[in-house]
């Protein structure tokens, strides 16, 4: 197992940037490729290789229940072409929360995690919690519901997690994160990005994120001291690779998302 753990003082503000609640290493999707993501089994196996903060994705079904999922439609990791007969749709979000509730999310990845059904919101906030878990909630709309799914996430996040260090919340959709500051202005907010386009740093600070969140690709000299400078913590996906784990460490970035959770030891 690699020792590239450099541990995070979260109470270290010498840079100039507020006190940062959150460990360094973050286990993407809850156990990278060794699960089904998006899994209480994936989180369990995150935990288990020592990982204290989770990324996850969550959308909403049709009636409105946050659940965990990354893909817009649900062939790839469920089995609901065979259940649900999807027909015309298999957009997990024209699905009620009843019928999603019924579906094996853990078949495709293999047999050992048959089964394994898509968990809601609710389910992995108690699992964080009463673990002492940090979580991570990209906040994953199916089109068109951008602004809902961030104000219904939030909503939920706030009052499941009233008593206990908040999830981070991030996406790639400004609208969504828009919901959330509007509803929960007081949770922590991250902006994505996969292409540093024109005026991104002024959106994440009109959106009053708290960190931005970038392919690691995109983080340079330049670009993590635009965001620190702007008072902005710089996190990095989906990082597997010790060579760029060095270079992010090297820049002084503030966390690191990654499905390696076999070799990374997460001590920060």
């Amino acid at each position: 197992m690699s020792n590239y753990a450099t541990p995070v003082n979260t109470n270290d503000t010498d840079d100039g940037l507020a006190p940062w609640p959150y460990p360094r290493w973050i286990a993407h999707r809850g156990a990278g490729k060794l699960a089904p993501e998006n899994t209480l089994a994936a989180f369990r196996v995150g935990a288990s290789h020592g990982y204290r903060m989770f990324e996850c994705d969550v959308k909403l079904s049709s009636d409105g229940v946050p659940f965990l999922m990354h893909d817009s439609t649900l062939q790839r990791t469920t089995d609901a072409r065979a259940k649900l007969r999807i027909g015309n749709s298999a957009v997990g979000g024209d699905h009620s929360w009843g019928a999603l509730s019924q579906l094996d999310a853990g078949s495709w990845h293999s047999r050992g995690f048959a089964g394994e059904p898509l968990p809601t919101l609710n389910a992995v906030a108690a699992f964080c919690i009463r673990n002492g878990y940090f979580l991570n909630i990209e906040i994953k709309p199916t089109p068109g519901l951008e602004r809902q799914t961030g104000e219904v996430v939030a909503r939920r996040a706030a009052q499941l997690w009233n008593d206990a260090t908040p999830p981070l919340l991030t996406s790639f959709r400004p609208e969504a994160l828009r919901g959330a500051m509007e509803t929960e202005p007081e949770l922590p907010r991250g902006l994505l990005l996969d292409t540093l386009w024109s005026g991104w740093l002024e959106t994440a600070l009109t959106l009053g994120c708290v960190a931005v969140v970038c392919n690691y690709a995109l983080w340079d000299k330049s670009s993590v001291t635009q965001a620190k400078s702007a008072g902005l913590r710089t996190l990095s996906y989906t990082v597997n690779d010790e060579w760029a784990v060095a270079y992010l460490l090297d820049l002084g970035t503030d966390a690191i998302i990654t499905d390696r959770v076999d070799l990374f030891a997460p001590t920060a």
